[in-house]
């Protein structure tokens, strides 16, 4: 909906008494970037809240009521059409973030491997099982945790401040909101920042598709978990493999796992490059104040 619909609707709103003026003005604030970003992130978040440890598909079907929250609070506050989460065309992009995300992952691992800092063994898991458990776990995480930081988070900070400003900031938001994880310092923080916070928020601006960083961001953690390297500081129960980690923490992570290496936080923000670079090429990098003229 354009600016003067906007106007239009809460001028209508606007009665001659107290009462009129209060109920406008609080329309502008729920329909305001800062009002539908806060509804979307506490309606996305609790459903992630009830059911990221749930048993069996429960995780997956949280992604799927998350979904609709997220387009509830778009269409309905936000006053904007959803393309970043249309169906045509979400099974290929999110086939080629998993390509992405699977080739970061080993890239990496192989890499600490090649330097003497992992070593794997099999973890003699029930192969089916397991992968199961792990993709269901994996998938809803991704699904909400992208709805929430490059969905609701970067959309909402671009239509005031422009793309760049809105990657930067969601950025240290996705660093800072995995502190709280076991083994977390300041540099896992920073680390998560620049590897997953930057070269996510570029993938978003260069497709403009949920399900392209949905497919990264599953295929990285899934990956991770099925090779037994701590995800975030989380040591996985179900995986395939066991990592035997070995030498300096700059290089293997330490217990905070991969994602405190310094290795794919290299990897990440060479990969960020030329998805900036993309999302230029075809006009998705927004300067401050054109997202909301973008979005009619």
């Amino acid at each position: 909906m354009s600016t003067t619909d906007v106007r239009r609707d809460t001028d209508h709103d606007d009665g001659p008494g107290r009462s009129g003026h209060g109920d406008g003005c609080l329309k502008r604030v729920v329909h305001s970037p800062l009002g539908w970003a806060l509804t979307g992130l506490a309606g996305v978040g609790l459903v992630a809240g009830v059911t990221a440890t749930g048993p069996g598909p429960v995780p997956v079907l949280g992604a799927v009521v998350a979904v609709g929250v997220y387009w509830m609070v778009m269409r309905r506050l936000a006053r904007r059409a959803t393309p970043e989460i249309a169906w045509r065309g979400a099974g290929r992009q999110a086939l080629l973030g998993s390509a992405i995300g699977l080739g970061f992952v080993m890239a990496a691992a192989l890499l600490i491997a090649a330097f003497g800092g992992y070593s794997f063994s099999w973890a003699h898991s029930a192969v089916l099982p397991t992968v199961a458990s792990v993709v269901a776990v994996q998938a809803g995480a991704a699904v909400t945790e992208e709805l929430m930081f490059r969905g609701v988070a970067l959309q909402a900070i671009e239509q005031r401040w422009g793309s760049r400003v809105a990657v930067a900031v969601t950025a240290l938001f996705f660093g800072a909101a995995h502190l709280a994880n076991p083994g977390a310092t300041l540099w896992s923080g920073l680390a998560i920042a620049a590897e997953a916070g930057v070269m996510l928020g570029a993938a978003f601006l260069w497709r403009r598709s949920i399900w392209l960083v949905v497919g990264v961001h599953f295929a990285w953690n899934t990956a991770e978990q099925l090779l037994g390297v701590p995800v975030s500081g989380h040591t996985p129960d179900a995986r395939l493999w066991t990592a035997h980690v070995t030498g300096s923490h700059l290089l293997t992570g330490g217990s905070f796992g991969l994602e405190a290496s310094v290795i794919p936080v290299v990897i990440g923000l060479l990969l960020a490059v030329p998805m900036f670079a993309a999302a230029r090429r075809r006009g998705n990098v927004v300067p401050a104040g054109r997202a909301e003229r973008r979005n009619r």
